[in-house]
Parts: structure tokens; C-alpha cells; sequence
């Protein structure tokens, strides 16, 4: 967890970005049962982490612009008896002490609570139409004070807009306390990779290198992956989410594992493809020499002066003129790529935005455009080849292989800077990797 100094500054930002007038409401995420009366462990909304820290269920976040108490938080109760059997609570007194709240509520007040507090607010950032149940309880809060506030010749909030106005671009551009996080959880992931490719074998089922994977990630501190880890042998790699990993190795396959680490809740996101034999075969190695120099020169374009679209416009020009020349596709490049013919075999998206979720907030477009490229944010460069088993359209001898390689960049006034440049990624890299 940050330093409560850290949130602080980040609640006033969002403050900052506010007028006179509007208030801003975030809720927390709901505690969901697996199956029966088993739960799964619980992760809090990236928005409510964002700006408290806060961690624990039945949770709401209100900052109020121009208030003497701007910060208000919704929170469990302390209750000895519950606590017994679902953990410890900071309850109020901790949201007051230890989280920096002006004031904090039990949450099962917040429909009582909440629209007492915003009655003098004419807008509200939040986020209406997600979960009818909080929709609910925040219309019913209005109600219950409209006419209190008629009587006092005030007004509540007659307009919701989306947090992510205010919220989403600041989580776009990433401090230094959140790069140094996001390389830590890239090195743990690169151990996790390597822990991976050492274990390839004939034979090993796909659930054992998952299990090395995600052990790895918690041994060294990470709270687990940022996303369910894929490993898919064979022709299961092109199966862009596969995510059954219960298939056995064998000897001449390719492995693709796409596994990131969570810590302290933000995620890397790293990809890797390699032979379980330790040797890459000459059509492997031709596949995946066309992916790596397309994911090179796609990371130089993560540069200032460049666009977001413009590393997928790298990545498709370069695989597709690399198809054409392998003979995976026949014609003019160009017309290639304007028909989308390359999609037979590299159909999805370059990069998204990482940090807090792994498909991270924040706009693709500005001015009605692609947005521009700034220092601080934080993107995936993850370009594919992808020729399933039955494709009768491509030579057979690449039938069957599936390759992605994706890394981690952030985006500086220099440089590009790799932050998951520790995991093995040329041939001879991934190759002695896989010779443990």
C-alpha cells in the first residue's frame, strides 16, 4: 500500500479538477460468492483504491468541492462478532485515523446519510446505470431530502456525470511511486516466465506451468496475477483467451503464456512464446523472429511525437509485409492492409493502457483523433501471428503456431523505457531459458 500521503494528494487532484458545486461518488465493489456459500477473494474497485487505499467490502467515497469536510467515507462497522469470522475491520475510528477521512459513516447508512450531504451540490460525478442496486439507494437518498432542501432554497444534484472525467485521466499518467511498482511487478513476473520455460517438458500439462507461474508471482510478494494466466501448448496458442490450461506439452510445440503480477494493485502484462524443446524449429523460428522485429519496432514508436494508433499501424505494416513474404498472404502490401486481409492471422489490437487494471482507464482518442503519446503513461505492445491447426490456406509448415510477445512500456521524453525488460525475449534469450 502507498503512503497515506499519496491518496491525500490524489483526492485533492481530483478536488482541484472540480467546480464549485459538484461532489463526486464512488462505490466500492461488491463481494461476489464463487459457488454455495464459498467466496471468492475479494478485490476493490480500482477507482475507490485509487484515491483511499481502502481495501475492505461496503465501501462509498464521497469528495465534496468547497466543503469543510470534503472527504466522507461509507464503511463496515467494526463488529467483534463478524470480525471473528471475515477478518479484522478499521471501521470509522481507522477511515478517520488511519485512511484521512474528514468524517465516515457505517455504510448500511449511506442512503440515510448521503443526500442530507449533497444537498447544496448541483452535480455529481457518478457513475449512473452500472449497478441498479446502488442506483437505487443514491435516487432514494434525494428523496428522502428533496423537500428539506426546497424548504432551505438549495438545490441537489440534477445532473450525474462520469468520475472518469476527472478520475481516469489522472490514472493515465502514472507517478513515480506507480512506474516503480509496475517494473517491481514486471520483474516478478520475468521470474515467473522463466520458472515457466525451465519446467517445459513432453508430458507437463499446461495447469502445471500455470501453477509455477502464479506460485511464483505470490512468493515474491505479488498478491496473485492481474488476470486469469493463460498458457496455451500447441495449436491451443492461437486461442487468444484460452484460458482451460488443462492440455498436455508435447516435444516440438511452442508454449504461449500471457501472466502478470498484481502488487500492491497494479498489474504487469507480459506475454512470452517459446519451444518446449528448448529449440526453437525453423518454422518457429521464422514466425517468431517477423513477431519480435514487429514488437521492437513498435516499442520505438511508444515515443512523444507518436499517437497511440500509430503502434498498431507499425505492428500490422510490418507482420503483413513479413506474411507476405513467407507466403502466409499473397498481394500489394497496401491493399493488404486497407481490406484488413492481414486479420486472418494478427485480428486484435496492439496496446491498451496498463496500470491499476490490466485493460487500464483512460481515452484512446483526443481532438477526434488518435491520442497523442505523453511522458508517464503506461502501455502494452503485443503484437501476433496466429495460424490455427486447419488453416489448409497456409503452408503447412507453419500450421499450428501460435506466437505473441508483449512487454510493458512507459512512455518518457527519452527513450521508450521496457519496464518488463527482464524477461527473456530474443531467440537466444528465450532459449537459454528454456535450458534453465
Amino acid at each position: 500500500m502507498l503512503s497515506a500521503d499519496v491518496y491525500a494528494a490524489r483526492r485533492q487532484a481530483v478536488l482541484d479538477k472540480m467546480q464549485d458545486g459538484q461532489a463526486m461518488l464512488l462505490l466500492g465493489a461488491h463481494h461476489h460468492l464463487r459457488n454455495g456459500d464459498a467466496e471468492y477473494r475479494y478485490r476493490q474497485s480500482s477507482d475507490v483504491l485509487y484515491v483511499t487505499g481502502w481495501e475492505d467490502p461496503e465501501c462509498a467515497v464521497l469528495l465534496r468541492k468547497g466543503h469543510k469536510k470534503p472527504f466522507t467515507l461509507f464503511v463496515q462497522p467494526k463488529d467483534p462478532e463478524r470480525e471473528v469470522w471475515t477478518g479484522r475491520r478499521a471501521g470509522e475510528p481507522g477511515a478517520i485515523a488511519d485512511f484521512g477521512a474528514d468524517q465516515a459513516f457505517p455504510f448500511a447508512q449511506l442512503k440515510l446519510q448521503l443526500g442530507e450531504l449533497l444537498i447544496g451540490t448541483r452535480e455529481l460525478f457518478y457513475a449512473a446505470g452500472l449497478d441498479a442496486g446502488y442506483d437505487t439507494k443514491v435516487l432514494g437518498s434525494f428523496a428522502k431530502v428533496r423537500r428539506k432542501a426546497r424548504d432551505q432554497g438549495q438545490v441537489l444534484p440534477d445532473a450525474f456525470i462520469s468520475p472518469g472525467r476527472i478520475l481516469h485521466e489522472l490514472r493515465l499518467f502514472k507517478s513515480s511511486a506507480e512506474i516503480a511498482l509496475l517494473r517491481r511487478a514486471g520483474d516478478i513476473t520475468a521470474q515467473a516466465h522463466h520458472s515457466a520455460m525451465a519446467m517445459a517438458q513432453d508430458g507437463v500439462f499446461e495447469y502445471e506451468l500455470e501453477a509455477v507461474v502464479d506460485y511464483t508471482f505470490r512468493r515474491h510478494g505479488g498478491s496473485g496475477p492481474g488476470y486469469t494466466t493463460i498458457v496455451g501448448a500447441g495449436d491451443n496458442a492461437n486461442i487468444l483467451h484460452y484460458i482451460v490450461n488443462n492440455a498436455p506439452i508435447r516435444d516440438g510445440d511452442l508454449v504461449l503464456i500471457d501472466a502478470g503480477c498484481e502488487l500492491n494493485n497494479y498489474t504487469a502484462d507480459v506475454t512470452r512464446t517459446f519451444p518446449v524443446s528448448g529449440r526453437f524449429t525453423a518454422p518457429q523460428k521464422e514466425l517468431y523472429g517477423l513477431v519480435l522485429d514487429a514488437q521492437l519496432q513498435c516499442i520505438a514508436a511508444c515515443s512523444v511525437g507518436h499517437t497511440f494508433a500509430d503502434v498498431h499501424d507499425t505492428a500490422v505494416r510490418v507482420l503483413t509485409q513479413g506474411m507476405v513474404a513467407l507466403e502466409l498472404l499473397k498481394g500489394d502490401v497496401d491493399e493488404l492492409i486497407e481490406t484488413k486481409a492481414y486479420k486472418k492471422y494478427y485480428m486484435h489490437g496492439t496496446s491498451h493502457w496498463l496500470g491499476m487494471d490490466v485493460h487500464d482507464v483512460g481515452s484512446y482518442v483526443a481532438s477526434g483523433g488518435s491520442r497523442p503519446l505523453e511522458p508517464g503513461m503506461v502501455l502494452t505492445v503485443e503484437p501476433g501471428l496466429y495460424v490455427p491447426a486447419a488453416d489448409s490456406d497456409a503452408p503447412e509448415r507453419f500450421r499450428g503456431i501460435g506466437i505473441r510477445i508483449e512487454d510493458d512500456i512507459l512512455v518518457t521524453l527519452g527513450e521508450p523505457d521496457v519496464l518488463t525488460a527482464a524477461c527473456a525475449k530474443s531467440i537466444e534469450q528465450v532459449e537459454a531459458a528454456c535450458q534453465g
